[in-house]
């Protein structure tokens, strides 16, 4: 699913660079309305995840710093992030890239390593022989069925989102034709590798009956594998997984607010840049959100906070949605305005069939939300803050058209 929807704004992405991305796809080919609320869910999403990383970030300092409080490391981690989006677009660059370095690394070792353990190089730390297969062919295939998977769609949606940000950023590329494509094309084998590749080593490293949630399965396999010090590496790599989302984050949300300021659904305020091409007032407000819901987090977190986060992870998915549908228009416009082909720098492969099933599968994971009572909450709340947003668009055209005829 996300491998078709990241082709799909790929295209769009590479013919249309601009800040706001998806959003200005599906105000322009799914109407103004549609691009207005998929702003609104978007920036949602970001400004929900950004208080939730900062409140994580807080915990995982806890854990070296036990009797210290978790609102100092909240400030210190807030400055840092709002420091990286408003200095300048180098700064974010550089602070995501060795955020994602260290992710990415200790992924790679990890499956290595695994890897040899689970065909035998590698000795197991508490002198077990090597799982080989034995793990992953234990229960057979679906062991309980189907229909889990498809509950648990919009939860591994959202933690794929950020995928997206690639066309988020299309308008501050300096080469979008030759960058988007490259990161495009390699979001495949990313997934394959750092995603399935440590899902598949978990797997038959630890037996199902041992992967218990009150302890990280990455923990307890680095633990097998003899690793010293297991749980404070991955204490540290995790908060600097937290570090990037959060970074990533302030980012979008920013961006999000920019695009609707410089079309005229918010005050033009927003829409200004600093010499250095940053939108601070943008930045400022979002970084203001994600504190709102870092408090709904600490004060309301059975009532308010759970509301906005069933929300944000129903609102990746309507994004989702309106990439595939802006894509699916978007080529039909092209062909229809007499447009050739091999003028598109890149092209989606088997179009239709690219956005149809990516529009699909998304709706899919929508409807499995019916289906578990634990998140039934995100359509309880998704479909009437999406209604909600449709109206405040509808409101503000009326505004507009009063003053514009007073």
């Amino acid at each position: 699913m996300v491998y078709l929807v990241m082709q799909c704004l790929g295209e769009l992405a590479v013919a249309m660079p601009q800040t706001g991305a998806f959003h200005v796809y599906a105000a322009r080919y799914l109407g103004p309305a549609t691009g207005y609320v998929v702003a609104w869910l978007y920036w949602l999403t970001w400004t929900v995840a950004l208080g939730s990383s900062l409140t994580a970030a807080a915990f995982c300092m806890q854990y070296w710093f036990p009797h210290s409080l978790a609102w100092p490391w909240c400030l210190l981690f807030c400055a840092l992030i709002f420091g990286l989006n408003t200095v300048s677009a180098r700064w974010f660059a550089e602070g995501e890239f060795w955020f994602s370095l260290i992710k990415v690394i200790t992924i790679l070792v990890f499956i290595v390593l695994g890897g040899a353990a689970v065909i035998g190089l590698l000795p197991l730390a508490d002198g077990s022989p090597a799982p080989g297969l034995r793990h992953l062919r234990a229960n057979g295939w679906f062991a309980h069925g189907t229909l889990p998977i498809l509950m648990t769609m919009v939860a591994v949606n959202f933690a794929f989102s950020g995928t997206e940000l690639i066309g988020v950023a299309a308008g501050e590329t300096a080469q979008p034709a030759r960058a988007i494509p490259l990161a495009i094309r390699t979001t495949l084998v990313r997934l394959v590798v750092l995603f399935v590749g440590t899902v598949l080593v978990l797997a038959a490293l630890l037996p199902a009956r041992r992967a218990a949630v009150e302890t990280s399965p990455f923990v307890r396999a680095f633990e097998l594998l003899g690793i010293p010090y297991a749980a404070d590496i991955l204490n540290a790599v995790i908060l600097t997984a937290i570090l990037s989302a959060a970074n990533s984050g302030l980012y979008a949300a920013a961006r999000m607010l920019w695009s609707l300021a410089n079309e005229g659904t918010l005050p033009s305020g927003l829409a200004r840049l600093t010499g250095r091409g940053i939108p601070l007032r943008a930045v400022s407000l979002s970084m203001l959100g994600g504190l709102l819901a870092l408090l709904t987090g600490v004060y309301a977190p059975e009532t308010v906070f759970v509301a906005i986060s069933a929300v944000s992870g129903f609102a990746v998915v309507v994004v989702w949605l309106s990439i595939c549908a802006a894509h699916y228009r978007f080529r039909r416009q092209w062909l229809r305005d007499g447009a050739a082909l091999e003028t598109l720098a890149y092209r989606a492969p088997w179009y239709p069939w690219t956005p149809i099933l990516g529009f699909s599968l998304c709706l899919l994971a929508c409807i499995g939300l019916a289906f578990d009572p634990q998140q039934r909450i995100a359509l309880w709340c998704g479909i009437p803050f999406v209604a909600l947003c449709y109206g405040a668009y509808a409101l503000t055209q009326w505004l507009a058209a009063r003053r514009l005829y007073a």
